[in-house]
């Protein structure tokens, strides 16, 4: 049986005093860096030191496909995923462009994509199967190949030196898949949990909520998170959910990105629920459902961009905020050190 990492709470209260001392001592007014004093409180929390770091910051892009695109449930067909890797390979998608701008190191998983690219440098190969089966129909994938993924995920972060991981994915029909998660793990309307994914019409969106309603049904017995994640998830969604985990054991900063990859999160903080201490929530998509999806984790994003490319563009986008707020921290003046006087009454 797969154990799972423990992730302890972060919260620790002399930390905590001692942090926001010295947010407050800098040549500044009080809680006039709005949100990046939270945001340097809560880094030095997970990292339980006043003196932040940022080591070798790294985003993991999951490719999968799913087998319900079957049900005509994307604007694109399924050939997108592979090409698109292979975009991310020749460097050439919107997450290369904002990782290599932010000294991101960018990492590509093959986690089940209906294609064989064969021996490719750069392209890390944990390919479950050639895409999922389809879960309006049957199960997406069995237990033995859930829990598989979930090792994958894990694995991959093992060895990964840094200490701040963003997260990414690729997979059309990948919605689909994720508004289900959000519906069983939520309780959420599933016509609260679906949108346009790719590009889809009014008519399509419908026809997307129906196939879903019709698979939910299928599987009324499917409620435990693992269980909802083998049922309805993707290969890329699973080994996510065991990248999280792993990531904050190891105390890292987890860059949260759009619909999919907080899917993902759904489901590990119902496995451990204090992952959500250490996760930067990177920004709110434009993608129907995210809204509600944050609002469950009591999450508050830091960018309102109206994005919903997915890739991880999200977690790169977000990290010039975080080396911000760990900059203004370990460089800026104190009103001792800088002889300012602070306010008066």
């Amino acid at each position: 049986m797969l154990s799972f990492p423990v992730i302890a709470h972060t919260h620790n209260s002399s930390l905590a005093d001692a942090l926001l001392a010295c947010i407050n001592d800098k040549t500044k007014p009080l809680g006039s860096l709005g949100r990046l004093e939270g945001l340097a409180q809560q880094i030095g929390l997970i990292q339980q030191s006043i003196e932040l770091t940022l080591i070798e910051p790294a985003i993991i892009v999951f490719a999968g496909d799913h087998g319900v695109v079957a049900e005509n449930i994307s604007a694109f067909p399924q050939d997108v995923t592979w090409q698109m890797v292979e975009n991310f390979l020749a460097q050439g998608a919107a997450i290369n462009v904002f990782a290599r701008q932010n000294g991101i190191q960018l990492h590509i998983v093959d986690a089940g994509v209906n294609h064989d690219f064969g021996l490719r440098d750069h392209l890390l190969n944990r390919k479950l199967a050639p895409g999922t089966s389809n879960f309006a129909k049957q199960a997406a994938m069995t237990s033995e190949q859930c829990q598989t993924a979930l090792q994958h995920g894990m694995r991959l972060v093992a060895d990964l030196p840094g200490n701040v991981l963003g997260f990414g994915e690729m997979g059309i029909g990948n919605t689909t898949a994720a508004a289900a998660i959000m519906h069983k793990l939520t309780g959420i309307a599933v016509a609260d949990c679906v949108g346009a994914g790719t590009g889809l019409t009014a008519d399509g969106i419908l026809h997307k909520q129906h196939v879903i309603e019709q698979a939910v049904a299928l599987h009324q017995n499917v409620n435990e998170p693992l269980q909802v994640l083998a049922t309805f998830g993707g290969f890329e969604i699973a080994m996510l959910v065991g990248a999280m985990l792993a990531a904050a054991e190891r105390r890292m900063i987890l860059l949260i990105d759009g619909f999919i990859v907080t899917s993902a999160l759904l489901v590990a903080a119902k496995l451990q629920p204090a992952i959500l201490d250490y996760c930067v929530f990177a920004h709110r998509s434009d993608e129907s459902g995210h809204s509600k999806m944050l609002a469950t984790l009591n999450a508050q994003p830091l960018l309102q961009l109206d994005l919903r490319l997915g890739e991880g563009t999200g977690a790169a986008l977000v990290y010039p905020l975080v080396q911000a707020a760990v900059n203004f921290m370990n460089q800026m003046a104190t009103f001792s050190s800088a002889q300012v006087s602070e306010k008066s009454a």
